[in-house]
């Protein structure tokens, strides 16, 4: 507890060398009085005495020792992480109602696999900002930009299918993502888009438009498709990534989707700068505590009848 222990103000014990020539050298003079008998006197305040000058003399070290400040440092280093914004788009459509996707589980919808492998990816990424993007017919963020990873997880896990409509709004959901990470502070901002399906015809946002949107604020757009290769526009979403300097992926299992999360978990980073400070630890409460106690039973004693 008092390992490293050093003083701020060394040189304020030269007030204990003060007191000590004081005593020495300033000494109250009283009138001489005879008293007869008084050997008896002397005998029983010895002792007395002796406390007294104990508790004068160590409230008054305690008290300098205060005033000297006594400090301990311990130096704090944060390590240099690695860390970026990053949009989990997800594809809650109808068509993610489809069985098969895990083999390991056939029973399971493509929905829940997709649940359980993104809650892990976001386990994994300690320094990042993360923000959630749901889709379907319309898009709409679920999350917004936070390193609360418990949030997210449970935000994540009460997604259902069919929340965002029964379609596949994919343009939109990328100027979605660009609302979602426009304003976030950083260099390096990525939108992760996971979908089974085309985009719907007829949407707001025109596919070029989207893009460009994205293209502005530096956004790398990751798509993955999963499910068979009649069941997403592979091409589509190649296009959409190679504009914005990004890949994509197909996942035809579940297995399949846990590497391509883990490919993009070692995606560029930007650095996050090392900083480091001190920590000071102050414990001059605990002589001022004593020398103040020390000082007030002197008072006490040194005032009580039979004491002087």
């Amino acid at each position: 507890m008092f390992e490293g222990i050093y003083f701020e103000y060394p040189k304020v014990v030269s007030f204990f060398f003060i007191f000590l020539a004081c005593a020495s050298l300033c000494k109250m003079r009283l009138p001489s009085l005879y008293f007869p008998h008084t050997t008896q006197f002397l005998k029983q305040s010895v002792s007395q005495s002796r406390l007294l000058q104990v508790l004068k003399w160590l409230g008054i070290i305690m008290l300098v020792i205060a005033l000297m400040s006594p400090v301990s440092d311990e130096a704090i280093e944060t390590d240099p992480g690695e860390g970026y914004n990053i949009a989990l788009v997800l594809d809650a459509s109808q068509s993610m109602q489809a069985m098969g996707f895990d083999p390991d589980n056939t029973k399971r919808n493509r929905f829940d696999v997709v649940q359980d492998i993104v809650n892990h990816f976001i386990r994994e990424r300690k320094n990042d900002n993360i923000g959630l993007v749901v889709f379907g017919k319309y898009s709409f963020i679920a999350s917004p930009l936070t390193y609360d990873k418990h949030i997210l997880e449970r935000i994540v896990s009460e997604l259902y299918i069919g929340m965002a409509g029964k379609f596949t709004a994919l343009y939109a959901s990328i100027a979605q993502s660009v609302n979602l990470l426009g304003k976030a502070e950083g260099k390096s901002k990525i939108a992760i888009i996971l979908t089974d399906g085309h985009n719907t015809p007829g949407g707001k946002v025109p596919l070029d438009v989207a893009i460009e949107l994205a293209k502005k604020e530096g956004i790398r757009v990751y798509t993955i498709g999963i499910g068979g290769p009649q069941e997403f526009n592979a091409e589509l979403l190649e296009h959409i990534a190679s504009e914005t300097g990004a890949e994509t992926y197909g996942a035809r299992t579940a297995a399949e989707l846990q590497d391509i999360y883990i490919k993009i978990d070692t995606l560029e980073k930007s650095e996050i700068e090392r900083e480091s400070f001190n920590d000071k630890k102050y414990y001059y409460l605990y002589p001022l505590f004593i020398g103040f106690l020390s000082l007030l039973q002197y008072v006490y004693y040194r005032n009580k009848r039979g004491w002087a």
